[in-house]
């Protein structure tokens, strides 16, 4: 019996902003109707793999993680409590790490030299945590930002420069809220009928971050205490969209509010290292960390608490299939410097996405993203072509794919000569295309 023939049609569904008569662009209201119908700028989703770095005055005690400070003054955890007796004297205060934040060995440069060999296509960099430590020279954060104290100098700006000669797109994450500021800390107490640490404290900033250093992604967080309303985030995201200086390519993400993860903004990341077993109906992020214990630098990391490269590969893989983007994290330490071990797990995925790539940046979802009939496959779509990737050869030397559909004109080809062997024990990870004509 003849195969029939197979045809492969890619429906593009263009989302467009409302156009007013004359051809003017329709703005965005401050509702989230409307913010939420914008369409996301195609950069994003084409890019598919970006690098997040966390990095503040947590660095300098770099004991359990970025949250250092809440465990410590916060909850009084018992072992940040003992951390301190042991290694500080009695009346040390947070504050008095910042002059210890020195960032005198970061080269930016060399830093944009390794996110660009990852294979990146952009970089996300906390201007703020949740300590409220500014990484660049916050008029609303006196002598508590790398510019007064510290590094003296501007981590935001300087690492932006490095970036854009790169041609890698640049985004910030920003906390909406700080521990221990009193301005929140009394908004807090008036059950968040008060709005002073937004108005004198949290806008601001965002207003100037966002025209001084024209970021192509705005990754917000610290919004869970506090309803959108509170923090004013659809007026913020109406001017973002509708005035700013870069309304037309911003990307920004869903956490403005409690209740807002997975609901409202532009892409979701629902939850840290969110990882959805079905394809989602919304683009998405997975955020994720080499360091499974902490975003912030650990002194103290051993190299069996880190993802290895396969397991950085399966995970990004998996991503892209469901139509995600991958987010890799790394804590740079208070002098400035990546550790080399995390350098070593992004050049890995550098030196894979450069034989690849293709299955990876501006891929779609297939009809089909995951196989697990016989083996694990992932699969993306570009155009007529679909790519299986498989992550161990079959005990009898023989893959069976079960949910591609040939014909005499199907073309199959694997990338043997391809393929990078990642651990003594014989782990690889193949890549096979599939063109249907």
């Amino acid at each position: 019996m003849a195969v029939p023939q197979v045809q492969l049609w890619i429906c593009l569904l263009l989302a467009e902003a409302a156009v007013l008569p004359g051809g003017g662009q329709a703005r965005f209201t401050p509702d989230w109707d409307s913010l939420d119908a914008r369409p996301l700028p195609a950069w994003y989703d084409e890019s598919k793999f970006g690098i997040f770095v966390h990095w503040g005055v947590f660095a300098v005690p770099g004991f359990g993680s970025e949250w250092f400070w809440w465990h410590w003054q916060g909850t009084h955890d018992r072992d940040y409590v003992d951390f301190m007796k042991r290694n500080y004297p009695p009346n040390f205060s947070y504050s008095d790490f910042a002059p210890q934040f020195r960032a005198q060995f970061f080269d930016p440069e060399q830093w944009a030299d390794v996110f660009q060999a990852s294979g990146a296509k952009y970089v996300v960099l906390t201007s703020k945590h949740h300590e409220g430590f500014t990484n660049w020279g916050s008029a609303q954060s006196w002598n508590w930002n790398s510019v007064d104290t510290g590094p003296h100098r501007d981590l935001v700006g300087d690492l932006g420069a490095a970036l854009s000669k790169r041609s890698l797109h640049y985004g910030l994450y920003h906390s909406l809220y700080e521990w221990f500021h009193p301005l929140y800390l009394a908004d807090k107490k008036a059950g968040f009928k008060t709005q002073e640490f937004v108005s004198r404290k949290t806008l601001p900033e965002l207003y100037d971050l966002v025209s001084r250093y024209k970021p192509d992604l705005i990754w917000s967080d610290g919004d869970w205490e506090a309803p959108d309303s509170y923090w004013n985030s659809t007026q913020f995201l109406a001017w973002l969209y509708n005035d700013s200086p870069v309304k037309d390519s911003v990307v920004t993400n869903d956490r403005w509010g409690a209740g807002c993860s997975c609901k409202h903004g532009g892409y979701y990341n629902c939850e840290d290292k969110y990882t959805p077993g079905q394809l989602p109906k919304h683009k998405w992020e997975k955020c994720t960390s080499v360091d499974q214990l902490s975003w912030g630098n650990r002194k103290n990391m051993r190299l069996d608490q880190l993802l290895d490269l396969p397991t950085i590969i399966k995970d990004l893989m998996w991503t892209v299939s469901l139509g995600g983007n991958y987010l890799l994290n790394v804590g740079p330490t208070a002098d400035g410097t990546l550790p080399v071990a995390f350098e070593e797990r992004l050049r890995g995925v550098g030196d894979w996405l450069r034989v690849n790539g293709e299955a990876v940046y501006g891929s779609q979802p297939w009809r089909v993203q995951i196989e697990n009939a016989t083996l694990t496959i992932c699969y993306s779509a570009k155009g007529s072509q679909v790519f299986a990737v498989f992550f161990q050869w079959p005990s009898d030397f023989t893959l069976r794919l079960t949910v591609p559909k040939t014909s005499p004109s199907t073309n199959v080809r694997i990338a043997f000569s391809l393929c990078i062997p990642f651990t003594t024990d014989g782990t690889y990870i193949f890549l096979l295309y599939i063109q249907l004509d």
